[in-house]
């Protein structure tokens, strides 16, 4: 079998870092969830196949979930690779290697393959959507803020989900906030999504893909990106006053303090803008220093930065 944190670290250097913070069997769980996420991204994202295979693609991929039939894994790992949908090394691999996720996700407890299952189907079900919208040279289009909040619900919001839910399979502790934690998840992962894109908003609009819609100013975004990471904030604050795994509450934190941090950069210099590595690594010592510490791992001071002029 293949080693699935080896293809974890080729397709999302960040994930194969914060991974491994979990504890298991979350761990297992969510780098497989992972896994899965990511070849349904790579359909969806795919600049070398028409709107009809990706979208044919996405179905075969969902058909896969409830029935992952070791022959047809393999018959369909060889067309989706014999024909490449990118040149990404590592996606690739990762589809060359479908057998063998798909074998690791039949192993996983009946409840958490449950959680896995129904959330990559829904989340493959809406990229259909999307994909179905793209125009002859693969251009997608986001009409306006709510078009914008509907993707990111797609992509990144079920996410937020899925993850909640595998954090309450067994933990005990975090059964008497598990409401308030399912009514934060969707932001949680919205505003980790809406961050990159305001990152990233150039070099997707070479690739096709204009996620920022036309008549929408900027600052709507921005505040849109904010509301949502401090709803994300609550969320970690919520596990770590309840007693989370150490490691649920870190690999939570980290994203968000570094979206955080992103966004005041993006916000002062523009798309593109990001944070250094000596940055990166100040804001995880800082993170586990309050994390030894029992201080509030998401600090005010963090959500009250100044919103630099426009």
């Amino acid at each position: 079998m293949a080693d699935l944190q080896d293809l974890l670290l080729k397709s999302s250097r960040t994930f194969a870092l914060s991974i491994p913070l979990l504890p298991e069997p979350t761990a297992n769980e969510v780098c497989i969830a992972y896994l899965l996420f990511r070849i349904a991204d790579t359909f969806e994202d795919s600049t070398a196949w028409s709107q009809e295979r990706r979208v044919e693609a996405l179905q075969d991929f969902k058909a896969l979930l409830d029935q992952p039939e070791a022959e047809r894994c393999a018959e369909l790992a060889r067309r989706w690779t014999d024909q490449p949908p990118c040149d990404h090394e590592g996606y690739l691999e990762l589809l060359s290697e479908v057998p063998a996720v798909m074998a690791a996700f039949s192993q996983l407890t009946p409840e958490a393959r449950e959680q896995v299952r129904l959330h990559t189907a829904r989340t493959a079900d809406g990229m259909m959507i999307y994909v179905a919208r793209t125009d002859d040279r693969g251009t997608l289009r986001l009409e306006d803020v709510a078009d914008l909040q509907a993707y990111c619900y797609i992509v990144a919001g079920i996410v937020g989900e899925m993850l909640t839910e595998l954090f309450l399979l067994g933990t005990e502790e975090l059964e008497p906030v598990a409401v308030e934690l399912r009514q934060r998840a969707r932001a949680f992962g919205e505003g980790l999504q809406l961050v990159n894109i305001l990152k990233d908003a150039a070099s997707d609009a070479d690739e096709g893909r204009t996620y920022l819609p036309a008549d929408t100013e900027r600052k709507d975004v921005f505040a849109l990106a904010r509301r949502d990471l401090g709803t994300a904030s609550d969320y970690t604050q919520i596990l770590q006053r309840s007693g989370a795994p150490e490691g649920v509450v870190a690999f939570c934190a980290l994203p968000v303090l570094l979206a955080w941090g992103t966004l005041a950069r993006v916000e002062e210099k523009g798309a593109g803008a990001k944070l250094t590595r000596p940055e990166v690594f100040a804001i995880t010592m800082a993170m586990n220093h309050a994390l030894q510490n029992d201080q509030p791992v998401i600090p005010l001071e963090v959500r009250e930065q100044p919103i630099p002029p426009t």
